[in-house]
């Protein structure tokens, strides 16, 4: 049942996947943690596969930047492949002091800057949230791994370099919003209008406030306490 942009068949890809934004992390969390993983989808060079973990069924594939990508990549795997959970694992910008690099952020909710919800025709504004089922195992699961973590707001924005980007960093800052990324709002939004589960979680990979920030490869390949995070929630949604 391949899609415009996936060639896996029915079947190919497990119940629960990870998403990370980058395709070598992907390939990174196959190789490293998934036992027996199989590459089951290239298109564009989103690497997407399907391995075990702890003797349960995991799939790993990249979401690429932004929401539009998110957007399409997580419609199709919970419209076209019978996928339930998604789980983004990504990088993150803190927009507050509390929050220092590598620190993990669990998303509660989503803001958005973004035009996304406007298609649903809805009356009103729409309130991206994630799957309490699976934020409950997810912070039992950071417990377990001992790594310490904050659960709130994220902001999904549509623009990276934004025009008035100080200002608007600092009036989310105001409502609480703990750190930028740029997939989460699009993802809770198909999992609700599908019928599905989805949870962000985040390290913190730069500061918008002191502006301290990670490397490419530190990002690509360090980020093992949110992957493990996401990997035991992953065996806790199977059981």
């Amino acid at each position: 049942m391949a899609t415009a942009h996936n060639s896996a068949k029915l079947g190919d890809f497990a119940k629960t996947v990870l998403m990370p934004g980058d395709p070598l992390r992907a390939q990174f969390i196959a190789n490293t943690f998934l036992t027996d993983a199989r590459l089951v989808n290239n298109v564009r060079g989103i690497q997407g596969y399907t391995g075990t973990y702890k003797g349960v069924p995991v799939s790993v594939m990249a979401s690429g930047m932004g929401m539009p990508s998110m957007g399409i990549y997580s419609y199709e795997l919970f419209t076209e492949y019978g996928v339930e959970n998604i789980l983004r694992i990504g990088s993150a910008g803190a927009l507050t002091d509390s929050l220092k690099l590598r620190d993990v952020v669990i998303g509660m909710g989503a803001c958005t800057n973004s035009g996304y919800a406007s298609q649903y025709g809805l009356a009103g504004t729409f309130a991206p949230i994630a799957s309490y089922e699976i934020l409950r195992c997810a912070v039992k699961a950071a417990e377990e791994v001992g790594v310490t973590y904050k659960v709130g707001n994220l902001l999904s924005s549509d623009t990276f370099y934004a025009d008035n980007g100080a200002e608007a960093n600092a009036a989310w800052r105001k409502m609480g919003v703990l750190a930028v990324e740029m997939e989460c709002a699009a993802l809770y939004m198909n999992a609700a209008r599908t019928g599905k589960r989805a949870l962000g979680i985040c390290t913190i990979s730069d500061s918008l406030v002191t502006g301290e920030a990670l490397s490419a490869e530190a990002r690509q390949t360090t980020f093992t306490d949110m992957m493990e995070i996401a990997l035991k929630t992953a065996v806790m949604l199977n059981g």
